[in-house]
């Protein structure tokens, strides 16, 4: 990070990334509450998640259309986003219990979710473009945190009404929206992009380093939501077929929020070693997680937790590298535009994902659940493998 940097812009951009990303799963930390006091369905759990991805996958769309990450001020962006998703994620509390409701607020929230996430990661290569990886790695820590967060939340106020979760979470990405607009603003790397045109897209993917970069982080998101999703109930299956008595909201945190130290230090790692490998290393060990997952039901409470911990770490430590990669291997000028759309279809290959692991939850033993989540990571490898030795 170059010495001029002032050294308030990244602990802000971790910050309000953290702050921001709060509103992902705070929909996921309440659906227990919900479904009690809403009588929702028993396939809520995958709807509500699916609705959070396909707003956040229709705005990065929108995002990527009219080149907002890099024709206009990301900072701006980011603020207006924060508060807009705020106010979506808290508008649960006023209206009606309706469940197409609750989904249009959770769609609502993944929509403005769109300026949060993406356009963090383009703010932090804009200021830290000599290290990325190592920036992105705090930056996706940050994300961990604030997507495990809502669970916090939820475990310690378990007494209180399922809007504490709301209002915390409300608070928090209106707190970042300041944050980063005041304190941050444009880095010295920006270079302002021209409009949109799907031609340059098409040829950035003819690229094969960043066509590989992409695949390989594509095979990364068939795992990650999903995982984080099903969390809950996995801990809640064991429970009931071991008689055990672990609280799945604090082990959803733990386990969640477990994968910023991974983020962290795997960009520091990928300084020395470079990201493609950093990346690597953490995709075969979360896909031998998931080959292993249906054994980890017949271990004691404390192997199975620990399984659990080191399949966050390693679920979510490839994330920013993948990122930094496809930032790297992208033109200049259309940086923004290249996150924004890979992001897009990555978060699109999280529904068939999701909603298969909610189909199958219906139709086969919870054990074998997780195993098709072997797919991602054994597709991302194969692609991966190309970048191993820039």
């Amino acid at each position: 990070m170059s010495s001029s940097t002032p050294k308030r812009i990244l602990p802000t951009i971790i910050f309000s990334q953290f702050a921001g990303t709060s509103l992902w799963f705070a929909g996921n930390a309440i659906i227990g509450e919900l479904q009690a006091d809403w009588a929702l369905p028993t396939g809520a759990i995958a709807s509500v998640t699916s609705a959070v991805m396909f707003g956040f996958i229709i705005g990065t769309f929108v995002f990527a259309l009219f080149s907002i990450a890099d024709r206009f001020k990301p900072s701006g962006v980011f603020f207006i986003c924060a508060i807009l998703g705020a106010l979506a994620n808290a508008a649960i509390i006023l209206l009606p219990a309706s469940y197409l409701l609750l989904l249009v607020c959770r769609f609502l929230t993944g929509l403005f979710l769109a300026g949060i996430y993406p356009v963090g990661m383009k703010i932090a290569s804009d200021w830290f473009a000599g290290k990325l990886g190592k920036a992105l790695g705090y930056l996706v820590g940050a994300l961990v945190v604030g997507t495990a967060f809502p669970h916090l939340l939820n475990y310690y106020g378990s007494t209180l009404s399922w809007k504490f979760v709301l209002t915390g979470t409300s608070t928090l990405a209106v707190l970042g929206g300041i944050s980063m607009l005041l304190l941050v603003g444009e880095g010295p790397h920006r270079k302002k992009g021209a409009s949109f045109k799907p031609a340059r897209i098409i040829e950035v993917f003819q690229k094969k380093d960043f066509r590989s970069a992409a695949f390989g982080y594509f095979g990364h998101m068939w795992e990650l939501y999903t995982f984080w999703a099903f969390l809950p109930l996995i801990i809640t299956f064991y429970n009931q077929s071991q008689g055990a008595a672990l609280n799945p909201s604090l082990w959803s945190f733990i386990i969640i929020a477990g994968g910023a130290l991974s983020c962290v230090l795997g960009g520091i790692y990928s300084v020395r070693l470079g990201s493609a490998k950093v990346a690597f290393g953490f995709l075969s060990t979360s896909g031998l997680m998931c080959l292993l997952s249906p054994l980890f039901f017949m271990l004691p409470p404390p192997f199975f937790l620990s399984l659990l911990v080191i399949w966050g770490l390693a679920v979510i430590g490839d994330s920013a590298q993948f990122s930094s990669l496809n930032a790297q291997t992208a033109p200049k000028e259309l940086v923004g535009t290249a996150l924004t759309i890979v992001v897009s279809i990555g978060f699109l290959l999280t529904i068939p994902s999701i909603q298969l692991l909610g189909w199958l939850a219906d139709n086969i033993d919870t054990r074998g659940l997780l195993l098709t989540l072997a797919i991602g990571p054994v597709f991302g490898l194969l692609n991966t493998k190309n970048l191993l030795n820039r």
